[in-house]
Protein backbone atom coordinates (compact mmCIF):
# COMPACT_ATOMS: atom_id res chain seq x y z
CA UNK A 1 0.00 0.00 0.00
CA UNK A 2 1.35 3.29 -1.00
CA UNK A 3 2.25 6.06 1.31
CA UNK A 4 0.97 9.66 0.54
CA UNK A 5 4.31 10.88 -0.09
CA UNK A 6 4.98 8.23 -2.70
CA UNK A 7 2.87 9.50 -5.28
CA UNK A 8 2.51 12.71 -6.72
CA UNK A 9 -0.87 14.63 -8.49
CA UNK A 10 -0.40 18.77 -8.97
CA UNK A 11 -4.36 18.63 -10.84
CA UNK A 12 -7.63 18.68 -9.18
CA UNK A 13 -7.41 20.47 -6.17
CA UNK A 14 -10.92 21.49 -6.03
CA UNK A 15 -11.54 18.12 -5.02
CA UNK A 16 -9.39 17.91 -1.92
CA UNK A 17 -11.07 20.77 -0.65
CA UNK A 18 -8.25 21.85 1.77
CA UNK A 19 -8.69 18.98 3.41
CA UNK A 20 -12.04 18.36 4.15
CA UNK A 21 -13.38 16.69 1.23
CA UNK A 22 -13.90 13.45 3.47
CA UNK A 23 -16.03 15.90 5.81
CA UNK A 24 -18.22 17.25 2.54
CA UNK A 25 -18.76 13.75 0.94
CA UNK A 26 -20.05 12.68 4.56
CA UNK A 27 -21.92 16.03 5.33
CA UNK A 28 -25.28 15.24 7.26
CA UNK A 29 -28.27 17.39 6.38
CA UNK A 30 -27.41 20.51 8.25
CA UNK A 31 -23.88 20.80 6.55
CA UNK A 32 -22.14 21.10 9.42
CA UNK A 33 -22.28 17.35 10.56
CA UNK A 34 -20.90 13.97 9.58
CA UNK A 35 -22.97 11.57 8.85
CA UNK A 36 -21.47 7.74 9.19
CA UNK A 37 -23.15 4.80 8.13
CA UNK A 38 -26.64 4.01 10.23
CA UNK A 39 -27.17 7.89 10.31
CA UNK A 40 -24.89 8.54 12.77
CA UNK A 41 -23.90 12.29 12.99
CA UNK A 42 -21.10 13.53 14.73
CA UNK A 43 -20.34 17.35 14.88
CA UNK A 44 -17.32 18.70 12.16
CA UNK A 45 -14.15 18.88 14.10
CA UNK A 46 -12.61 22.64 14.69
CA UNK A 47 -9.74 21.25 12.02
CA UNK A 48 -12.34 20.34 9.82
CA UNK A 49 -14.33 23.00 9.96
CA UNK A 50 -11.19 25.56 9.76
CA UNK A 51 -9.75 24.12 6.37
CA UNK A 52 -13.13 23.72 4.78
CA UNK A 53 -14.10 27.99 5.93
CA UNK A 54 -10.78 28.19 3.83
CA UNK A 55 -10.87 26.05 1.06
CA UNK A 56 -11.26 28.48 -1.83
CA UNK A 57 -8.28 30.83 -0.81
CA UNK A 58 -6.60 27.67 -0.04
CA UNK A 59 -7.15 26.57 -3.62
CA UNK A 60 -6.50 29.77 -5.67
CA UNK A 61 -2.89 30.21 -3.12
CA UNK A 62 -2.19 26.26 -4.37
CA UNK A 63 -3.30 26.97 -7.87
CA UNK A 64 -1.15 29.97 -8.53
CA UNK A 65 1.93 27.72 -7.85
CA UNK A 66 4.00 26.61 -10.46
CA UNK A 67 2.96 23.19 -11.45
CA UNK A 68 6.17 21.74 -11.25
CA UNK A 69 8.84 22.14 -8.51
CA UNK A 70 10.64 25.10 -9.43
CA UNK A 71 13.72 27.32 -8.67
CA UNK A 72 13.10 30.49 -10.77
CA UNK A 73 14.65 33.55 -9.05
CA UNK A 74 12.25 36.31 -7.93
CA UNK A 75 14.33 39.85 -6.81
CA UNK A 76 11.19 41.32 -5.43
CA UNK A 77 11.26 39.53 -2.16
CA UNK A 78 14.67 38.91 -0.07
CA UNK A 79 15.76 35.42 0.09
CA UNK A 80 18.89 35.26 2.51
CA UNK A 81 22.19 34.25 0.61
CA UNK A 82 23.85 33.16 4.26
CA UNK A 83 20.87 29.97 4.07
CA UNK A 84 22.08 28.50 0.78
CA UNK A 85 23.53 25.30 1.59
CA UNK A 86 23.29 25.82 5.42
CA UNK A 87 22.35 23.27 7.57
CA UNK A 88 18.85 23.30 9.32
CA UNK A 89 18.26 21.89 12.66
CA UNK A 90 16.29 21.93 15.68
CA UNK A 91 16.26 21.42 19.16
CA UNK A 92 16.97 18.71 21.69
CA UNK A 93 14.56 16.57 22.25
CA UNK A 94 13.28 17.02 18.75
CA UNK A 95 10.06 16.99 17.78
CA UNK A 96 7.64 17.03 14.97
CA UNK A 97 7.65 20.97 13.99
CA UNK A 98 11.28 20.88 15.01
CA UNK A 99 12.00 18.01 11.90
CA UNK A 100 9.09 18.79 9.80
CA UNK A 101 10.46 22.34 9.69
CA UNK A 102 13.71 21.69 9.10
CA UNK A 103 13.32 19.45 5.80
CA UNK A 104 10.85 22.16 4.67
CA UNK A 105 13.28 25.02 5.16
CA UNK A 106 16.47 22.97 3.36
CA UNK A 107 14.30 22.19 0.64
CA UNK A 108 13.11 25.72 0.82
CA UNK A 109 16.58 27.10 0.85
CA UNK A 110 18.73 24.36 -1.11
CA UNK A 111 20.22 23.27 2.19
CA UNK A 112 20.50 20.25 4.55
CA UNK A 113 18.18 18.60 7.27
CA UNK A 114 19.68 17.63 10.56
CA UNK A 115 18.43 16.24 13.61
CA UNK A 116 19.55 17.42 17.29
CA UNK A 117 18.59 14.61 18.56
CA UNK A 118 16.77 10.86 18.45
CA UNK A 119 12.85 11.31 16.90
CA UNK A 120 9.58 10.02 18.66
CA UNK A 121 6.90 8.33 17.48
CA UNK A 122 4.78 10.99 16.08
CA UNK A 123 7.51 12.47 14.08
CA UNK A 124 8.62 8.74 12.71
CA UNK A 125 4.89 8.35 11.92
CA UNK A 126 4.84 11.66 9.84
CA UNK A 127 8.42 10.37 7.99
CA UNK A 128 6.63 7.14 6.99
CA UNK A 129 3.52 8.18 5.87
CA UNK A 130 4.63 10.92 3.70
CA UNK A 131 7.43 8.85 2.36
CA UNK A 132 10.29 11.17 3.77
CA UNK A 133 14.14 9.65 4.83
CA UNK A 134 14.79 10.56 8.03
CA UNK A 135 17.70 13.09 7.92
CA UNK A 136 21.21 12.38 9.28
CA UNK A 137 22.42 13.70 13.32
CA UNK A 138 23.94 17.07 13.62
CA UNK A 139 27.22 15.13 14.76
CA UNK A 140 27.12 13.13 11.15
CA UNK A 141 27.01 16.11 8.99
CA UNK A 142 29.61 18.16 11.42
CA UNK A 143 31.82 15.49 10.84
CA UNK A 144 31.48 15.53 7.40
CA UNK A 145 31.89 19.03 7.27
CA UNK A 146 33.18 20.88 10.66
CA UNK A 147 32.57 24.29 8.82
CA UNK A 148 29.09 23.90 7.72
CA UNK A 149 26.56 27.01 8.05
CA UNK A 150 24.23 26.44 10.84
CA UNK A 151 20.79 27.29 10.87
CA UNK A 152 18.64 26.71 14.29
CA UNK A 153 15.22 26.04 13.72
CA UNK A 154 12.19 26.09 16.31
CA UNK A 155 14.52 27.64 19.00
CA UNK A 156 17.46 30.42 19.61
CA UNK A 157 18.27 29.36 23.07
CA UNK A 158 21.86 27.87 23.60
CA UNK A 159 20.21 25.91 26.14
CA UNK A 160 18.23 23.93 23.73
CA UNK A 161 20.90 23.60 21.25
CA UNK A 162 23.04 20.56 20.19
CA UNK A 163 26.18 21.05 21.98
CA UNK A 164 28.02 19.37 18.62
CA UNK A 165 27.05 23.28 16.99
CA UNK A 166 29.62 25.96 17.39
CA UNK A 167 27.35 28.93 17.85
CA UNK A 168 29.77 31.07 15.81
CA UNK A 169 28.73 29.29 12.55
CA UNK A 170 25.28 29.74 13.04
CA UNK A 171 23.95 32.00 10.42
CA UNK A 172 20.43 31.78 10.54
CA UNK A 173 17.66 31.31 13.06
CA UNK A 174 13.90 30.73 12.29
CA UNK A 175 11.68 30.17 15.13
CA UNK A 176 8.45 30.92 16.88
CA UNK A 177 9.20 31.05 20.63
CA UNK A 178 9.42 33.92 22.64
CA UNK A 179 13.22 35.60 23.33
CA UNK A 180 13.46 34.14 26.97
CA UNK A 181 16.81 33.61 28.97
CA UNK A 182 19.88 32.44 26.67
CA UNK A 183 19.12 33.37 23.50
CA UNK A 184 22.25 32.53 21.22
CA UNK A 185 24.39 36.03 20.71
CA UNK A 186 26.47 36.18 17.65
CA UNK A 187 30.04 38.77 16.84
CA UNK A 188 27.82 39.55 13.08
CA UNK A 189 24.85 39.91 12.34
CA UNK A 190 22.62 36.82 11.26
CA UNK A 191 19.40 35.90 9.41
CA UNK A 192 16.41 35.94 11.74
CA UNK A 193 12.78 35.04 11.44
CA UNK A 194 10.60 35.19 14.83
CA UNK A 195 6.91 35.19 14.03
CA UNK A 196 4.24 34.72 16.66
CA UNK A 197 2.70 32.06 14.72
CA UNK A 198 1.50 28.24 16.19
CA UNK A 199 4.11 26.77 14.40
CA UNK A 200 7.77 26.95 12.85
CA UNK A 201 6.25 24.91 9.86
CA UNK A 202 3.83 27.80 9.31
CA UNK A 203 6.69 30.11 8.84
CA UNK A 204 8.12 27.67 6.36
CA UNK A 205 4.94 27.25 4.39
CA UNK A 206 4.28 31.34 4.20
CA UNK A 207 7.62 31.70 3.18
CA UNK A 208 7.33 28.80 -0.12
CA UNK A 209 4.06 30.72 -0.83
CA UNK A 210 5.24 34.13 -0.85
CA UNK A 211 8.12 33.36 -3.53
CA UNK A 212 5.96 31.70 -5.41
CA UNK A 213 7.78 28.01 -4.85
CA UNK A 214 5.81 25.05 -4.51
CA UNK A 215 6.70 22.19 -1.80
CA UNK A 216 6.79 18.74 -3.10
CA UNK A 217 3.75 16.79 -2.11
CA UNK A 218 6.27 15.26 1.10
CA UNK A 219 7.51 18.33 2.04
CA UNK A 220 4.12 19.60 1.65
CA UNK A 221 2.81 16.28 3.76
CA UNK A 222 5.70 16.87 6.33
CA UNK A 223 5.11 20.62 6.92
CA UNK A 224 1.22 19.99 7.59
CA UNK A 225 1.81 17.56 9.85
CA UNK A 226 4.50 19.61 11.82
CA UNK A 227 2.15 22.50 12.32
CA UNK A 228 -1.25 19.99 13.37
CA UNK A 229 1.15 18.80 16.27
CA UNK A 230 1.95 22.04 17.69
CA UNK A 231 -1.25 23.59 16.81
CA UNK A 232 -3.02 20.60 18.10
CA UNK A 233 -5.17 20.36 15.58
CA UNK A 234 -5.69 24.58 15.44
CA UNK A 235 -7.58 24.06 18.30
CA UNK A 236 -4.44 25.01 20.91
CA UNK A 237 -4.25 28.79 21.81
CA UNK A 238 -0.98 29.90 20.20
CA UNK A 239 -2.76 28.80 16.92
CA UNK A 240 -3.41 31.82 14.11
CA UNK A 241 -5.14 32.58 11.20
CA UNK A 242 -1.93 31.90 8.95
CA UNK A 243 -1.64 28.30 10.49
CA UNK A 244 -5.35 27.46 9.51
CA UNK A 245 -4.64 29.00 6.12
CA UNK A 246 -1.24 26.74 6.03
CA UNK A 247 -3.13 23.92 7.07
CA UNK A 248 -5.94 24.25 4.29
CA UNK A 249 -2.90 25.21 1.80
CA UNK A 250 -0.58 22.58 2.40
CA UNK A 251 -3.19 19.65 2.05
CA UNK A 252 -4.43 20.71 -1.23
CA UNK A 253 -0.76 20.53 -2.26
CA UNK A 254 -0.46 17.03 -0.30
CA UNK A 255 -3.85 15.72 -1.43
CA UNK A 256 -5.23 15.54 1.73
CA UNK A 257 -8.91 14.29 1.38
CA UNK A 258 -9.42 13.81 5.00
CA UNK A 259 -7.57 15.90 7.75
CA UNK A 260 -9.22 14.40 10.29
CA UNK A 261 -8.15 11.31 9.91
CA UNK A 262 -4.23 12.37 9.25
CA UNK A 263 -4.68 14.64 12.51
CA UNK A 264 -6.13 11.68 14.52
CA UNK A 265 -3.54 8.76 13.04
CA UNK A 266 -1.28 11.23 14.21
CA UNK A 267 -1.61 12.31 17.57
CA UNK A 268 -2.56 8.10 17.98
CA UNK A 269 1.28 7.55 17.59
CA UNK A 270 2.26 10.13 19.49
CA UNK A 271 0.04 8.58 22.37
CA UNK A 272 1.76 5.38 21.95
CA UNK A 273 5.16 6.32 23.33
CA UNK A 274 3.89 8.11 26.26
CA UNK A 275 2.06 5.59 27.46
CA UNK A 276 4.95 2.91 27.21
CA UNK A 277 7.59 5.82 28.14
CA UNK A 278 9.04 5.49 31.79
CA UNK A 279 8.85 8.05 33.93
CA UNK A 280 12.41 9.28 33.11
CA UNK A 281 11.29 9.52 29.89
CA UNK A 282 8.37 11.38 30.28
CA UNK A 283 9.97 13.73 32.71
CA UNK A 284 12.69 14.85 30.39
CA UNK A 285 10.94 13.74 27.07
CA UNK A 286 9.48 17.80 26.44
CA UNK A 287 11.53 20.02 29.40
CA UNK A 288 12.69 23.09 28.97
CA UNK A 289 14.36 25.82 31.35
CA UNK A 290 13.87 29.09 31.81
CA UNK A 291 16.58 31.82 33.69
CA UNK A 292 15.03 34.21 36.24
CA UNK A 293 16.48 36.84 37.96
CA UNK A 294 15.12 39.86 40.11
CA UNK A 295 15.08 40.89 43.74
CA UNK A 296 13.28 38.23 44.93
CA UNK A 297 14.23 34.98 43.17
CA UNK A 298 17.14 34.12 40.99
CA UNK A 299 16.94 30.80 39.40
CA UNK A 300 16.22 28.53 36.86
CA UNK A 301 12.29 27.05 36.54
CA UNK A 302 12.18 23.72 34.55
CA UNK A 303 8.70 23.23 32.65
CA UNK A 304 8.27 19.41 31.13
CA UNK A 305 4.87 18.79 29.04
CA UNK A 306 3.52 15.51 28.63
CA UNK A 307 0.90 15.56 25.51
CA UNK A 308 -1.46 12.92 25.48
CA UNK A 309 -5.00 11.96 24.32
CA UNK A 310 -5.63 9.63 27.75
CA UNK A 311 -4.47 11.59 30.60
CA UNK A 312 -5.65 9.21 32.91
CA UNK A 313 -2.68 6.48 31.78
CA UNK A 314 -0.38 9.39 33.12
CA UNK A 315 -1.65 10.44 36.12
CA UNK A 316 -2.25 7.15 37.34
CA UNK A 317 1.53 6.95 37.22
CA UNK A 318 1.69 10.05 39.85
CA UNK A 319 3.53 8.05 42.71
CA UNK A 320 6.34 7.01 39.78
CA UNK A 321 6.44 10.78 38.30
CA UNK A 322 6.75 12.59 41.02
CA UNK A 323 10.14 11.41 42.68
CA UNK A 324 11.69 11.34 39.00
CA UNK A 325 11.16 14.96 39.59
CA UNK A 326 12.29 15.38 42.54
CA UNK A 327 15.34 13.78 41.23
CA UNK A 328 15.76 15.31 37.78
CA UNK A 329 14.97 18.51 39.51
CA UNK A 330 18.44 18.14 41.80
CA UNK A 331 20.87 16.69 39.31
CA UNK A 332 19.87 19.84 36.58
CA UNK A 333 20.18 22.16 39.88
CA UNK A 334 16.92 23.94 39.47
CA UNK A 335 15.15 25.84 41.32
CA UNK A 336 11.75 24.18 40.26
CA UNK A 337 10.55 21.85 38.08
CA UNK A 338 6.76 21.19 36.85
CA UNK A 339 5.30 18.78 34.85
CA UNK A 340 2.27 19.38 33.23
CA UNK A 341 -0.12 16.33 31.58
CA UNK A 342 -2.52 18.10 28.58
CA UNK A 343 -5.10 16.21 27.18
CA UNK A 344 -5.36 17.39 23.82
CA UNK A 345 -8.68 15.69 23.13
CA UNK A 346 -10.18 17.42 25.93
CA UNK A 347 -8.05 20.27 25.71
CA UNK A 348 -7.11 20.90 29.21
CA UNK A 349 -4.21 20.68 31.91
CA UNK A 350 -3.13 18.77 35.34
CA UNK A 351 0.35 20.53 36.85
CA UNK A 352 2.54 17.62 38.81
CA UNK A 353 3.83 19.26 41.60
CA UNK A 354 6.65 17.74 43.36
CA UNK A 355 7.95 20.17 46.42
CA UNK A 356 6.75 23.76 48.31
CA UNK A 357 8.96 25.55 45.82
CA UNK A 358 6.29 24.19 42.93
CA UNK A 359 3.32 24.30 45.07
CA UNK A 360 3.87 27.66 46.02
CA UNK A 361 5.08 29.20 42.88
CA UNK A 362 1.83 27.38 41.06
CA UNK A 363 -0.31 28.92 43.34
CA UNK A 364 1.11 32.59 42.93
CA UNK A 365 0.73 31.93 39.24
CA UNK A 366 -2.52 30.32 38.86
CA UNK A 367 -4.89 31.50 41.64
CA UNK A 368 -7.95 30.34 42.42
CA UNK A 369 -6.82 26.78 40.93
CA UNK A 370 -7.61 23.71 42.87
CA UNK A 371 -5.13 21.53 44.90
CA UNK A 372 -5.71 18.21 45.46
CA UNK A 373 -5.57 16.75 49.40
CA UNK A 374 -2.14 15.95 48.80
CA UNK A 375 -0.64 19.06 47.37
CA UNK A 376 1.01 16.92 44.16
CA UNK A 377 -1.39 17.91 41.39
CA UNK A 378 -3.28 21.49 40.29
CA UNK A 379 -5.85 21.55 38.09
CA UNK A 380 -5.25 23.84 35.41
CA UNK A 381 -9.00 23.43 33.59
CA UNK A 382 -8.53 24.32 29.97
CA UNK A 383 -4.82 25.73 30.05
CA UNK A 384 -2.62 23.89 28.16
CA UNK A 385 -0.18 25.69 26.62
CA UNK A 386 3.31 26.01 27.47
CA UNK A 387 4.15 28.64 25.36
CA UNK A 388 1.26 30.99 26.19
CA UNK A 389 -0.81 29.36 29.25
CA UNK A 390 1.98 28.34 31.79
CA UNK A 391 5.42 30.58 31.49
CA UNK A 392 3.98 33.97 30.90
CA UNK A 393 1.72 33.45 33.78
CA UNK A 394 4.88 32.04 36.03
CA UNK A 395 6.97 34.72 34.88
CA UNK A 396 4.53 37.27 36.11
CA UNK A 397 4.37 35.81 39.19
CA UNK A 398 8.29 35.83 39.65
CA UNK A 399 8.32 39.60 38.34
CA UNK A 400 6.03 40.03 40.82
CA UNK A 401 8.02 39.60 44.00
CA UNK A 402 7.72 35.59 43.96
CA UNK A 403 10.29 34.23 46.37
CA UNK A 404 11.21 30.55 46.94
CA UNK A 405 9.92 29.14 50.35
CA UNK A 406 11.67 28.36 53.52
CA UNK A 407 9.19 24.92 53.25
CA UNK A 408 10.69 22.03 54.43
CA UNK A 409 11.68 19.48 51.07
CA UNK A 410 14.24 16.57 50.88
CA UNK A 411 17.59 17.04 52.06
CA UNK A 412 20.30 17.53 49.38
CA UNK A 413 22.96 15.91 51.63
CA UNK A 414 24.28 13.20 50.22
CA UNK A 415 22.02 13.47 47.20
CA UNK A 416 24.68 12.33 44.77
CA UNK A 417 24.48 7.96 45.82
CA UNK A 418 21.12 8.36 46.78
CA UNK A 419 19.83 9.54 43.73
CA UNK A 420 20.21 6.05 42.12
CA UNK A 421 21.39 5.33 38.49
CA UNK A 422 20.01 5.77 35.26
CA UNK A 423 19.97 2.21 33.48
CA UNK A 424 18.92 1.43 29.85
CA UNK A 425 16.55 -1.51 29.35
CA UNK A 426 18.36 -3.94 27.12
CA UNK A 427 15.00 -4.92 25.88
CA UNK A 428 14.49 -1.46 24.85
CA UNK A 429 17.32 1.02 24.27
CA UNK A 430 14.92 4.13 24.36
CA UNK A 431 13.52 2.92 27.58
CA UNK A 432 15.42 4.62 30.64
CA UNK A 433 14.68 3.72 34.09
CA UNK A 434 15.89 5.57 37.41
CA UNK A 435 17.39 2.15 39.67
CA UNK A 436 18.25 2.49 43.45
CA UNK A 437 16.81 5.52 44.34
CA UNK A 438 16.11 6.87 48.00
CA UNK A 439 13.33 8.89 46.61
CA UNK A 440 11.26 6.44 44.70
CA UNK A 441 7.97 6.12 46.82
CA UNK A 442 6.88 2.16 48.58
CA UNK A 443 4.10 0.18 47.57
CA UNK A 444 1.62 1.50 49.72
CA UNK A 445 2.63 4.42 50.14
CA UNK A 446 2.31 7.77 48.41
CA UNK A 447 4.00 11.08 47.68
CA UNK A 448 2.84 14.07 49.57
CA UNK A 449 4.06 17.80 49.33
CA UNK A 450 4.37 19.24 53.15
CA UNK A 451 2.96 23.39 53.22
CA UNK A 452 3.59 23.48 56.50
CA UNK A 453 7.27 23.23 58.21
CA UNK A 454 10.04 25.86 58.02
CA UNK A 455 13.73 25.10 57.56
CA UNK A 456 16.64 26.78 56.02
CA UNK A 457 16.15 27.22 52.47
CA UNK A 458 19.48 25.87 51.93
CA UNK A 459 18.55 22.24 52.80
CA UNK A 460 15.63 22.83 50.77
CA UNK A 461 14.70 21.80 47.11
Amino acid sequence: MLKRGHSVGFLGYREHHGGGAEALRLAGPDNKTKQYDGGVLRKRTQVEADVLAREKAAHELADALPKEISTIPTIDLFLPEALKDAVFVGHLVTDLDSVGGAIGAAALYNGKAALASEINSETAFALDEWGVDKPPTIEEVLKENPDAKICLVDHQQTSQMNPAINPDNVVGVIDHHALQSKTIVTDRPIYIDIRPWGSMSTIISHTFLTHQKRPSVGVAGMLLCAILSDTLNLQGPTTTEWDRLMVATLSEIAAVDDIQFLASQQFKEKSKELAGLSAHGLVNGDQKAFSFSTETFTGDVGFAVVETTDDAVIIDRLDELLPEIVACKMEKNLSALFLAVVNIVELKGTLLLCGPSELSLAKAAFPGCEVNDANTMMDLGSRVSRKKDYIPEITKAIKAGWTKPLKRGVSVVDMVEALGKLEVDPADYNRITRRGSVLAVKVGEHFTVDDDSIVDEENCI
